[in-house]
């Protein structure tokens, strides 16, 4: 076997790494951690340390590591016929059962299924789908594509464009100008004083109101949204806000895309985020939990009225030509569907929405109260604590004590991962879906110590806690 420092030079030396200082990476500042093996919820590194994985990967890994019923379901398809391509009427026994299934399981009247690698490009998908749309209905002008401030719909060109992040713009020259942001649902923050949750709705809706009477109604072609804010700070809509949404975008004549990357498949405690809040999209992205990361696939589910258009207009147009060499991988569709099996026979939006209550109800003992939390906040199986310095004024504390940054470090010390969050001091949770209350109770113990630990530092250095 290869020797630990050999591999760490190998990948020092030649992989390109996300969303890692590239400097520090290089010099040696920060070292990789090899990852070589997980069961259930835990993964361990090539130094034999062991990890509560309390982000199940990139939100992903919802049925654990080492599932080796997926693993033979791999195997079998590769066996069996390991690709093709599903261009001009081609497909297999795998991508038809997983087009059905997922069409009857998603949430609104949703029609066809076209498959891609992540929900980046899923989401490029949808906006040509837009686009393509409103070009066959006779309304060229329709395009712009409205998403939210603090909203993750992936990091390409266009996909990045939606993201309403300023950081996975910086310097890439995005956003694209066929995109527009409006405001972000988060109550903590944006409400103004003696605002109720739906008075906040309200306003966040009228101000969507606004931007599409400002772009002009013929310019609009779609709002894209993730059900819960994901990568902007595990952020549950507030009281009322779907419901005003829904209907800014009927009374324009918009098209609603639910991005279900993160919420798909049970992490609400609802199958879809869409159906855990009332939510009737027209197209659908899922991603991470399709397959529970094991193997890369996405989906960009049609709608019913989005679709019979497509189908209206090929007389005209001709073949529909967009597509992937891998869309519709056989091995990954053969992933899906064994994935699929577990979720419904171990019914894990059931087990996000009991062990998820039990995890929400035990962040908000521990957390609640202390003097450096502002807000504890999460659905099912998703949760977050924010830090500020001052809970009474809620004042921010200095980004250069990097307080998120410390917890999540302390966390990884004692053997738990949660993620720091971008956009402010924040730690975030997505664990597994097999999660249990006993492994809740081990992640809300390693997170308390950790928390405490970064308040001893702050009282020892003079700092406000």
């Amino acid at each position: 076997m290869t020797d630990i420092k050999s591999i760490a030079d190998l990948d020092r030396s030649s992989v390109l790494h996300p969303f890692t200082q590239l400097k520090e990476f290089a010099s040696g500042k920060i070292d990789p951690t090899i990852v070589t093996g997980g069961k259930g919820i835990r993964i361990e590194d090539a130094e034999g340390r062991s990890y509560i994985d309390g982000f199940a990967g990139l939100y992903c890994v919802n049925i654990g590591y080492g599932r080796t019923e997926v693993a033979e379901a791999i195997a079998r398809q590769a066996y069996k016929l390991a690709y093709y391509h599903t261009y001009a009427a081609h497909t297999t026994d795998e991508v038809a059962i997983l087009s059905d299934r997922l069409v009857k399981m998603a949430p609104g009247k949703m029609s066809k299924v076209f498959y891609g690698m992540s929900g980046s490009d899923a989401n490029e998908t949808q906006a040509k789908l837009v686009w393509y749309f409103n070009n066959l209905r006779g309304k060229p002008n329709k395009k712009k594509i409205i998403s939210r401030e603090r909203g993750y719909h992936g990091c390409s060109v266009l996909s990045g464009s939606m993201t309403g992040m300023s950081f996975y713009h910086d310097y890439m020259d995005l956003p694209l100008p066929q995109i527009a942001h409006t405001g972000v649902p988060h109550y903590y923050w944006g409400a103004k004083s003696g605002e109720t949750e739906r008075e906040f709705s309200a306003r966040r809706a009228s101000e969507l109101d606004q931007l599409v009477e400002r772009l002009g109604p013929d310019n609009v072609g779609a709002f894209i949204a993730e059900p819960v804010l994901g990568t902007g700070g595990i952020t549950p809509p507030p009281e009322g806000y779907w419901e005003s949404i829904q209907a800014v975008l009927k009374k324009h004549d918009i098209l609603l895309i639910a991005d279900e990357v993160i919420t798909g498949f049970g992490r609400t405690g609802s199958m879809f985020g869409s159906q855990h809040y009332g939510i009737e999209p027209d197209l659908v992205t899922v991603a991470k939990g399709l397959t529970s990361g094991y193997f890369p696939l996405s989906a960009t589910i049609i709608g019913e009225k989005v679709y019979q258009v497509l189908e209206d207009g090929a007389e005209r147009v001709g073949a529909f030509s967009h597509g992937y060499t891998y869309s519709g991988h056989p091995i990954g569709a053969a992933t899906a569907n064994a994935v699929l099996d577990i979720v419904e026979k171990e019914n894990l939006p059931g087990n996000a929405r009991e062990v998820g209550a039990y995890f929400q109800a035990r962040l908000k003992e521990k957390f609640a109260q202390l003097p450096i939390v502002g807000e504890v906040r999460g659905v099912g199986l998703m949760g977050a604590i924010e830090f500020v310095a001052d809970r009474s004024n809620k004042s921010v504390f200095d980004p250069l004590l990097k307080i998120g940054a410390r917890v999540s470090k302390a966390a990884r010390d004692r053997g738990l991962i949660a993620r720091a969050m971008p956009h402010g001091d924040i730690l975030g949770f997505a664990p597994p879906l097999v999660t249990t209350k006993a492994e809740i109770d081990e992640i809300v113990s390693i997170t308390e110590s950790a928390v405490r630990s970064v308040m001893d530092e702050l009282a020892r250095a003079g700092e406000r806690v």
